[in-house]
């Protein structure tokens, strides 16, 4: 930081004093070299919306004289349109001398003194060139006059404004599985006490749909694995003969179930490792289940029962003891429970991603949610995925991710009314943080930081997009901390800005050369705005040359830029912006 004399108290000083014939003052005039001052920050510098200024000047001992008033202003000047020029008072500070009364900071003769001025005023993009003056008035003895203004710093770092509105929206995924698990059963029944297959079983409506199944699996890109037999012996007679049979009439049902597949003439299912088969004993569970399903009167104490007692001897012989109800019993429950149920499992193959693409622009409404969200992103033409997201939208509206992605192609397309009118399309189908996400980003491209800051808050859990759009945010805050911890590891752009700024010019060049912008004329510019703040004129030249390079009109830029201040009087610098 540049400390300066303060010169332009020594002309207030002459140009008051010597008027007046004063020789005391005569001689603060001829040791003004004595007066310091300090502009900080020397260029002024943008943090978010503003731009602050603080001003100390220091008077050493015996010299600032007893009776003298000054009231010292700091203006910010900086053109306007035209040839017009606009100035902006900051805030002024009276200084006394020890023998004078009033308002104001009094500064002592024989110990001096010291002042400082703090403000701060709203950015104008014109006030990168922007200058501060040193404006005072001095009084002695009731006479004032205005006094020449001084230079007291040149020029407005403007290097946050560099961050680039890159935010990132959020694409809902979908869950399309071009391999999806795929079964279908059937039961065989059996008389009391039976483990023989009855051949009407099979000809009952499941057991002809598994094989009718059978002549239509290449069609349907089935393919079946093998299947699971459970066999079950109703819950009245004795326990270990109950398990026998449950397991014989496992065995029955795989027999009867390959001899059936056999002769249909089915690819699957002809020999017996394909089946597995358990038997499961008395079927409790499944009691209480066609209990629970029953009108049978005394169903709730059954019920009772069969949670009172684990005993199951002790569950049937008070269920017997219900003697006309469990005649109901026997006659519509029992009998459902004698059963094989076979499984068979295998997977389904879906279409390929060429069938997907077809089908998708020519016949949507044979493909289904999953599908069409994914067959969207199989090109990378977005009006094509425009148009399958639309179809997806009008089969499926009750699903929110076909609204949002279509908002995000709006965005795309720089449509911010229509990518925003769709995502609150979305929202209002379900609220998601990936949808608060994307508002957020159309909220801040639109002006509004304060209602995109609200939405990224509700956007948690949403991703790591969410974050590096916080940054973005920070970075036009100027919470440059904020903004290296939240864009860390993107290797982007606006990391590296967030990195300078936070005061690590070094970490910013390194990302810059992590990024997709090494090489260009962007990336150039501020490895170039790095080196200036590492004091390093050769990298600057080298890095403004390559930008310029790539772009000329950054040579405009550079030339107006207080980043380069310092080092315009370097020949290889000073060259490139002439």
């Amino acid at each position: 930081m540049k400390t300066y004399t303060l010169k332009v108290i020594s002309i207030f000083v002459g140009a008051a004093f010597i008027i007046t014939g004063c020789n005391p003052l005569n001689k603060m005039v001829k040791n003004a070299s004595l007066v310091k001052y300090e502009v900080k920050p020397n260029p002024l510098e943008l943090h978010g919306d503003e731009v602050a200024v603080t001003l100390t000047g220091k008077f050493p001992p015996e010299y600032y004289h007893k009776k003298v008033k000054a009231v010292v202003t700091p203006v910010l000047k900086y053109p306007a349109e035209g040839a017009n020029q606009t100035s902006k008072k900051l805030k002024s500070i009276t200084l006394l001398g020890e023998a004078l009364d009033g308002e104001g900071q009094k500064i002592n003769y024989a110990k001096g003194g010291s002042f400082s001025i703090s403000d701060k005023v709203t950015y104008d993009k014109a006030m990168e060139t922007a200058i501060v003056e040193l404006q005072v008035t001095g009084t002695f003895k009731k006479k004032s006059k205005d006094l020449p203004s001084v230079k007291a710093a040149d020029g407005t770092i403007i290097t946050p404004l560099l961050v680039k509105g890159d935010e990132k929206m959020i694409i809902a995924k979908d869950k399309f599985q071009r391999t999806k698990p795929y079964s279908t059963s059937a039961d065989i029944h059996y008389v009391i006490n039976s483990s023989r297959v009855n051949n009407k079983e099979l000809r009952q409506d499941d057991i002809k749909n598994v094989l009718g199944l059978m002549d239509s699996l290449e069609a349907k890109r089935i393919t079946f694995k093998n299947a699971n037999i459970s066999a079950y012996a109703s819950p009245d007679g004795e326990i270990s003969l109950n398990e026998e049979l449950a397991n014989e009439r496992a065995a029955s049902a795989s027999k009867a179930m390959q001899n059936a597949l056999k002769k249909a003439e089915a690819p699957v299912g002809l020999d017996d490792g394909f089946y597995q088969k358990a038997g499961k004993g008395e079927d409790w569970e499944g009691f209480k289940a066609e209990m629970e399903k029953s009108d049978i009167a005394d169903k709730d104490l059954i019920i009772r029962i069969l949670e009172m007692y684990s005993d199951v001897n002790k569950r049937e012989k008070e269920i017997k003891n219900l003697a006309k109800t469990y005649v109901k019993v026997a006659n519509n429950i029992l009998p459902k429970l004698r059963r094989s149920q076979i499984k068979f499992d295998g997977e389904q193959s879906g279409y390929t991603d060429d069938e997907l693409k077809n089908l998708a622009s020519n016949n949507p409404e044979k493909l289904d949610l999953e599908e069409l969200l994914y067959a969207a992103m199989l090109t990378d033409d977005l009006s094509n995925q425009l148009k399958v997201f639309k179809s997806c939208e009008k089969q499926f509206p009750n699903d929110w991710r076909a609204s949002n992605n279509i908002g995000y192609i709006y965005f795309t397309q720089n449509k911010l009314s229509d990518a925003k009118a769709q995502l609150e399309k979305a929202s209002g189908i379900s609220k998601q943080s990936i949808i608060n996400n994307n508002l957020g980003v159309i909220a801040r491209q639109m002006g509004d930081k304060e209602k995109a800051k609200e939405l990224y808050d509700a956007a948690s859990g949403a991703g790591s997009e969410v974050a590096y759009n916080k940054g973005i945010l920070n970075i036009m805050e100027g919470d440059y901390a904020s903004a290296v911890s939240n864009m860390g590891g993107s290797n982007t752009f606006n990391l590296a800005l967030a990195q300078l700024l936070n005061g690590n010019p070094d970490q910013a060049m390194q990302t810059v050369d992590n990024s997709e912008e090494k090489g260009t004329a962007q990336g150039f510019y501020l490895k170039a705005v790095a080196a200036a703040r590492k004091g390093s004129a050769d990298m600057v030249a080298s890095n403004l040359k390559s930008a310029i390079a790539k772009d000329s009109k950054l040579k405009d830029k550079a030339m107006k830029d207080a980043e380069f201040l310092k080092l315009r009087d370097n020949a290889a610098v000073s060259a490139l912006l002439k």
